[in-house]
């Protein structure tokens, strides 16, 4: 970090410093949100979605308050990109995990089903549902 850059960092002015508590407390509740919702929950399915939100949520705060403090360049450029970061890889991640779970054979809580998958699709492109006979697909 350059001369200038810890300078514009150390003179924050009361707004742009407010706005870095303000994040960093917003950021800080749902990483601890999260871990609750990883201990309390009861399945993977629910700690998986209770984990990946509140981590995506907690962590971009927190990079966004880098960013507001070191403004949009050097630090506060990584943490920007900190962002983008973990708002692509969080659900990809959270995705892969819940698949690998269903294909392990783990259950969901009693009543909850996977959604009905579509049938073999034919040369036509019909997959035999009654939304194509309705239509006249046939």
């Amino acid at each position: 970090m350059t001369a200038a850059e810890t300078a514009a960092a150390a003179t924050a002015g009361p707004v742009r410093a407010a706005l870095v508590i303000l994040l960093t407390l917003v950021g800080s509740f749902f990483l601890v949100v999260g871990t609750i919702g990883l201990l309390r929950f009861p399945n993977v399915y629910n700690r998986m979605h209770a984990t990946s939100k509140a981590t995506t949520l907690g962590a971009a705060s927190i990079a966004l308050a880098a960013t507001v403090y070191y403004l949009p360049n050097g630090d506060g450029l990584m943490a920007l990109v900190t962002v983008v970061f973990l708002f692509l890889t969080a659900p990809t991640g959270a995705h892969m995990i819940s698949q690998a779970a269903q294909r392990m054979g783990v259950p969901f809580l009693d009543g909850v089903t996977w959604p009905r998958q579509p049938t073999s699709v034919d040369a036509d492109g019909a997959d035999g549902t009654d939304a194509d006979a309705a239509r006249g697909d046939d």
